[in-house]
């Protein structure tokens, strides 16, 4: 039986190349993809037939909520305390968004809940960023009536991005000397290809 996805924050680095593999593989029939604003008809390749990009409010998630009813939901949603421009605004995107996107997930009865965490996520952290990870990390993993909920935990992202984070760039640059020093319990923190992290997201789906 061919699966029905949902994607949030399919514009993003992560989210655009997932996009894309969900688009190659041959187990989805449709994409859904909530989106902040239109797309080019060329935003993604592969099979754009199998995309459905809808423009919402992500302030108002609840309107939407019938989406939330397919197989498997997938959220790469995320943003920087300096993009967003505030705490509060970070927290907006990286918590309450993704918060209630899986209350709508449990309230549809999606069959399963990816998102994208981070690689040293805890509510106890001192690290604003890291705890926010981990304080949304328990509120779903917590939440009881959603299915097969689970967390990728990246640690710094490698790709084509438009705007490349000053974090990402040295990682980049640095990870051909950093990466093979890393390994045993330090091989988490090896710098990731999203392309690597999207094939993760699919790989804990539940077929």
């Amino acid at each position: 039986m061919l699966k029905t996805a949902l994607v949030l924050g399919g514009t993003g680095l992560v989210g655009k190349t997932l996009v894309e593999q969900l688009c190659r593989d041959h187990r989805y029939q449709t994409i859904t993809c909530l989106v902040r604003k239109p797309l080019s008809k060329d935003f993604f390749s592969g099979n754009i037939n199998k995309i459905e990009p809808i423009v919402v409010d992500f302030e108002s998630l609840e309107d939407y909520q019938g989406y939330f009813g397919c197989q498997h939901i997938y959220v790469c949603l995320g943003t920087t305390i300096k993009k967003a421009g505030s705490k509060s605004a970070f927290r907006k995107v990286d918590f309450e968004y993704v918060h209630v996107a899986a209350q709508l997930a449990r309230a549809q009865r999606a069959g399963s809940f990816v998102w994208i965490s981070s690689v040293g996520a805890s509510a106890k952290s001192n690290n604003f960023y890291l705890r926010v990870k981990g304080e949304l990390e328990n509120a779903i993993i917590g939440m009881s009536g959603l299915n097969n909920a689970s967390a990728v935990r990246p640690s710094l992202l490698l790709g084509e991005r438009k705007e490349m984070r000053p974090a990402e760039k040295l990682a980049s640059a640095l990870s051909p000397f950093l990466s093979p020093l890393l390994h045993g319990r330090l091989i988490k923190y090896k710098p990731v290809q999203a392309a690597d992290v999207a094939a993760q997201m699919i790989r804990l789906q539940v077929f």
